[in-house]
């Protein structure tokens, strides 16, 4: 009674840090991270740096402008163009400007020759005989009972084939070929003016014909799908069966039974296709 009561007290006699200044705040563990860095193992190091890079390039793309976009992905098609045209290259047994290849001059419509399939076109195909050029085998030369709307069906860069020669032209370096049987083109060239050689330039041009012409033509060989007929044209157009007004006469009859080669014919334009030829 009447003592004062202590209610703070400068002493440390209980231990207690109650009033005391706070400790400084503990420093980053940088060292430790640094030294943890350092202790993985190199390749789990360069895996981590590799993906921190692919991140980088990929949040730089999501945040490329449009037109360097469009002149990225060009490029790269470019590249896949150029290796895919590599990949398919064929090796020749002789080399184009070697001086033993056989002149145009001295080969002859008729002959047999063997030949390696160079490259492929929407067209045809272009093969190696051993002589100065390569020639054409068109894609209505390579089978007698299909229709071939493109060569990979029958035939890949570097295949070794038999072929025929067509007609050749010395001055201009021209050389069209064949794969066709000899009696199929005996059939096709059963009268003289079937072997007429005209000059392209006074055939039809493709960009004069326009869907819906009517043209006069006769058939020069008949397929398992329909015929081929002489229009007058730089090429030759295809009928389907399926077309022919006689189609359905007679219950599962071959295009043969109802197109027979040498018939003329009055036929319309359905398609024209330049980039087939």
């Amino acid at each position: 009674d009447g003592e004062d009561e202590v209610l703070y007290s400068d002493d440390d006699d209980s231990g207690s840090d109650w009033g005391a200044p706070s400790a400084p705040p503990a420093e980053p563990k940088k060292e430790k991270s640094m030294s943890r860095w350092g202790s993985l193992n190199p390749k789990i190091k360069a895996r981590i740096v590799k993906d921190a890079q692919e991140r980088a390039i990929r949040n730089k793309k999501k945040r490329e402008p449009a037109e360097a976009k469009k002149r990225r992905l060009y490029s790269q098609y470019r590249e896949m163009q150029r290796k895919s045209k590599f990949d398919t290259y064929v090796t020749r047994e002789k080399p184009t400007h070697d001086k033993s290849r056989t002149m145009l001059a001295d080969l002859n419509p008729g002959e047999t020759l063997p030949g390696r399939v160079i490259s492929l076109t929407n067209f045809g195909a272009y093969v190696d005989i051993g002589s100065e050029v390569d020639g054409l085998l068109h894609v209505s030369q390579i089978s007698r009972d299909e229709f071939v709307d493109h060569p990979r069906k029958f035939l890949s860069p570097g295949d070794d084939v038999e072929v025929r020669i067509v007609r050749l032209d010395p001055g201009a370096k021209k050389l069209q070929l064949t794969m066709l049987p000899e009696e199929v083109l005996n059939e096709e060239n059963v009268l003289n003016k079937h072997m007429i050689d005209e000059d392209e330039d006074d055939r039809i041009q493709l960009d004069e014909i326009e869907v819906d012409d009517e043209l006069w033509g006769e058939i020069r060989r008949v397929t398992d799908y329909g015929a081929y007929i002489e229009l007058g044209a730089v090429v030759r157009g295809f009928m389907h069966f399926m077309d022919h007004p006689l189609f359905g006469e007679v219950k599962g009859a071959h295009p043969n039974e109802f197109m027979r080669v040498g018939d003329r014919v009055r036929v319309w334009v359905l398609d024209v296709d330049a980039t087939q030829k």
